[in-house]
């Protein structure tokens, strides 16, 4: 993984021209604004040199929000995340007195990314370096690319809130070319099945988490030389949510927001094992990043867990 990126900073080459057999993704998960902490991963990735080394962007979330910033023309409006107005804008705890979501995904799409913190979507819908933003279909469950749906700026936008439409907390879903969806996590947390599934030989993956229980081994595709744990069930909070809010909803999308931890804890060993191959490189967060949850809104703390991104990103490549 190491040697690919290197070679391909060193010959200069670029997406589309290259000749060197390998196709190289970067993978972002995301978590609301626990998304912070792998945005600040972004941003050093780019602070490197190292985005034209990748082909692809995949983005789960808040990842995919994070992963637009990457490659527009401005990706230093990666910032953002540790601004306390941003974060206030996001999260609105009054907004229940209203009946109205949480997490206003769609405020800060269509009104603060193109006023107070504009976005350049037109940059992102031509980068070199393919973007990918994923969703789940609110009929299969199934993790969708949403990529082919998107044409022009408008639909690029609706593609960040689907992939950040938390289930409850961020609303309804979004509908995309007559299509519904919720947030990528329900069926893909992490962005790593659907690159590999699409080609990827190599994949840098940029966790906003650590795993429970610890940081997966490279050496042994376990957790703190442990097999990596399968949740038994899906926490309470879940298993309501799937009888409440989700009622209407398929059978298929309740049952992957319930197998999702299962799916999740299957994917992360997948990607200790490829470790040892050399074909992924996981990026964790550092051990001293303050605890940021969901729903985190406090400046100071978001601007400590954007700055250990870095630090982390920074700890595994710059040498």
């Amino acid at each position: 993984m190491l040697r690919v990126l290197d070679e391909r900073v060193r010959a200069g080459s670029r997406p589309g021209e290259r000749d060197d057999g390998f196709r190289v993704a970067l993978s972002i998960e995301g978590g609301a604004m626990r998304g912070t902490v792998s945005a600040g991963m972004a941003l050093g990735l780019q602070e490197l040199g190292l985005l034209p080394a990748f082909d692809a962007v995949y983005g789960a979330s808040a990842g995919a929000i994070t992963g637009a910033w990457l490659v527009s023309s401005h990706p230093a409006g990666l910032r953002g995340w540790a601004d306390p107005d941003y974060a206030r804008t996001l999260i609105r705890w009054s907004a229940l007195l209203r009946g109205r979501p949480v997490v206003d995904v769609r405020t800060l799409v269509e009104v603060v990314y193109q006023t107070e913190f504009p976005m350049d979507f037109e940059s992102v819908l031509a980068s070199p370096v393919e973007y990918h933003p994923l969703g789940t279909d609110a009929r299969t469950g199934e993790s969708v690319d949403l990529r082919p749906l998107i044409d022009d700026p408008a639909e690029l936008r609706l593609a960040l809130r689907a992939s950040a439409s938390l289930p409850f907390l961020a609303g309804p879903p979004v509908e995309l070319r007559g299509r519904r969806f919720y947030d990528a996590g329900v069926a893909e947390s992490v962005p790593f099945r659907t690159p590999i599934a699409q080609g990827a030989t190599h994949v840098v993956v940029l966790r906003s988490r650590r795993p429970h229980g610890g940081v997966a081994s490279a050496t042994s595709g376990r957790v703190n030389g442990s097999p990596v744990p399968v949740p038994p069930r899906p926490p309470r909070s879940v298993r309501l949510l799937t009888r409440t809010t989700l009622r209407n909803e398929s059978l298929e999308l309740r049952t992957a927001l319930l197998t999702r931890g299962a799916r999740t804890a299957a994917d992360v060993a997948r990607i200790a094992e490829l470790e040892v191959s050399g074909r992924t490189r996981a990026v964790f967060p550092l051990e001293s990043t303050p605890p940021v949850t969901r729903l985190t809104t406090d400046g100071a703390l978001l601007a400590a867990a954007f700055e250990s991104g870095r630090e982390a990103l920074r700890e595994t490549f710059a040498s």
